[in-house]
């Protein structure tokens, strides 16, 4: 999706590509991102990003295409000419080096002024809430505040592009949560484009702005979470994205029905023949007559549950309110919420756009 003409570019590829050998990692990237976007770039293991996020850095050698960073190629530029700075997954702190050591060191390299280089630290600091801690060494801090130091050092860089590679992966689920939040908080107080890596789909939808999703090395869909949560491009997208991931069952269209196994729901204008049908967990709800179905499992959450049943030879998951019943539901009635149903090609897996 090409950028509004007025709007100004913080990164943008063309064409790019990335091979080991005869081996083709990355192919055809074209990406543009504003300034001040979060961009995250997600898939599964394997798929590319952290290739993608390395070319972008200067750390891979690009074989194809070019990249351009706050509008000036710089597809051959080193990484200390790029003006990017990067958090890795590993904290990279220096042990012998106290917290504000540790954030201005960069500028001490740079010779910055000590006066100067202070203000900076004290200003980083505050903004992440680590202020008082900065006579302290990494092996007295937790991993959370680690890795706020790890931020601060690249944020005194006030570079034109921040790259984040899967900075949360080493923290606990509780840790994970609210430095989720104090990443999303940081971005909206400094206004700083970012790229961010990440294979948890929760982190992209609730972080980006956009999100680039990537399978085996080629971009599968680009847009905002909403857009990609509601109109999957393909059926990759469709059960990667969600958690739970859409359901997608085989079905047949005809005579205006969509049929899936002993079941019929009305099909809409413009599909026929067999088709994959998506249906998310939350467009399910107990009650009315669209389906009768035997459950296989019962996940009960505590404010929901995940009912499972078979429709189609495949299994099929209902996200619903409250709490139910494992013994007692032999048979439930479900129905499905009006225009909730995507529709995929066969054979292809492409969006049906209706």
């Amino acid at each position: 999706m090409a950028l509004d003409a007025s709007t100004q570019v913080a990164l943008e590829t063309r064409g790019l590509g990335k091979s080991y050998g005869a081996v083709e990692v990355l192919r055809d990237i074209d990406i543009e991102m504003a300034q001040g976007e979060f961009l995250v770039l997600v898939g599964p293991s394997g798929c590319g990003k952290s290739t993608l996020l390395n070319c972008i850095a200067g750390l891979e050698e690009i074989t194809a295409g070019s990249l351009m960073i706050g509008g000036r190629d710089v597809t051959q530029e080193p990484p200390k000419d790029r003006d990017i700075a990067m958090v890795f997954q590993s904290y990279a702190l220096y042990p012998t080096m106290s917290v504000g050591e540790n954030i201005g060191f960069g500028m001490k390299i740079r010779k910055v002024p000590k006066a100067q280089m202070d203000a900076k630290i004290l200003e980083v600091a505050t903004l992440l809430q680590i202020d008082h801690l900065l006579d302290r060494n990494p092996s007295q801090l937790s991993g959370g505040q680690r890795q706020r130091v790890a931020m601060g050092r690249a944020l005194v860089r006030d570079p034109k592009l921040f790259l984040f590679d899967e900075p949360l992966s080493n923290l606990d689920a509780k840790l994970r949560v609210e430095m989720r939040a104090e990443i999303k908080r940081l971005h909206k107080t400094t206004g700083a484009s970012i790229v961010y890596v990440t294979h948890d789909q929760i982190e992209a939808m609730t972080l980006a702005s956009r999100i680039v999703v990537l399978k085996g090395g080629d971009v599968q869909q680009i847009g905002t979470p909403q857009e990609i949560y509601d109109r999957p491009a393909n059926t990759f997208v469709a059960d990667f994205m969600g958690s739970p991931p859409m359901n997608i069952v085989p079905a047949e269209v005809s005579g205006g029905k969509v049929l899936m196994g002993d079941v019929s729901l009305p099909a809409p204008a413009g599909v026929s023949g067999p088709v994959q049908v998506g249906i998310r967990p939350e467009h399910l709800a107990v009650g009315g007559s669209d389906l009768r179905v035997t459950p296989s499992m019962i996940e009960n959450t505590g404010a929901e549950c995940y009912l499972n049943f078979v429709l189609n030879g495949v299994t099929v998951t209902a996200r619903l309110p409250g709490r139910m019943d494992e013994d007692s539901a032999d048979v439930v009635d479900l129905s499905v919420a009006p225009g909730a149903l995507n529709f995929f090609d066969a054979e292809t897996g492409a969006r049906i756009d209706l």
